[in-house]
């Protein structure tokens, strides 16, 4: 119990060091591409393109994948997101995902005098208050250090949980990273398998770029990093 402790403060002293350069890790960063693979198959793909100007950064996404069953399509997913940064603090967010049939839809803005997120979801419409909530983009590493993680997809509100697991090497697309890994779940007394968040994610130690996470919902899941453009 000891030595946890001791791993998790040590970890938090290099991270804390990291964080404080944050727009320094995207400032160069052009685009991120990721594999979306069910079941160890490529099935889909997720791009992230990203644009700094002065204090702006404007971050696009697209992203699909369909899943096939005995020659039927069982599930198609299409999203498209767009992000907007103001000296590294989200000012607004927008998404529209097709799920099958479906329509998913996330509108938030940042109000500059309460300090709060104005969500319009198709899950939730409502305000949060921006402190301690983080938009699920995985990309962000911000992520790990908020208690309360928004859908991309729905604008749901979900309190999140984060244990750092420890770092090791892991091998992407024939490339060796030093990765620090997370586990992120829902902060409730819920059953791991009930729980709505329940999703382990990769961060390269180095960079903090995004390189991996993985979790199980009929079948198993891995968005994979592929492609980094600088």
């Amino acid at each position: 119990m000891k030595r946890n402790l001791i791993i998790i403060f040590l970890f938090l002293i290099f991270f804390n060091s990291k964080a404080s350069s944050h727009a320094l890790h995207y400032k160069d960063l052009v685009s991120l591409e990721y594999d979306i693979l069910h079941n160890n198959k490529i099935i889909g793909f997720h791009k992230f393109n990203f644009n700094k100007k002065s204090d702006f950064l404007h971050v696009i996404s697209e992203g699909e994948f369909k899943v096939t069953k005995i020659g039927l399509e069982i599930m198609n997913y299409q999203t498209r997101t767009e992000e907007k940064y103001k000296n590294n603090q989200l000012v607004s967010y927008n998404s529209k995902t097709l799920q099958n049939d479906k329509t998913k839809y996330v509108n938030l803005k940042l109000n500059n005098t309460t300090l709060v997120y104005e969500i319009n979801g198709s899950s939730f419409t409502g305000n949060v208050e921006n402190k301690d909530s983080i938009i699920g983009s995985w990309w962000n590493h911000e992520i790990i250090k908020k208690n309360k993680q928004i859908s991309a997809i729905s604008g749901r509100i979900l309190p999140q949980k984060v244990i750092f697991l420890g770092k090791k090497k892991i091998n992407i697309n024939g490339s060796e990273y030093m990765a620090l890994h997370f586990h992120f779940i829902s902060d409730n007394d819920k059953p791991l398998d009930k729980k709505k968040l329940n999703i382990h994610v990769w961060y390269d130690e180095k960079t903090l770029l995004w390189l991996k996470s993985s979790y199980d919902k009929i079948g198993n899941w891995e968005y994979r990093l592929k492609k980094v453009q600088y």
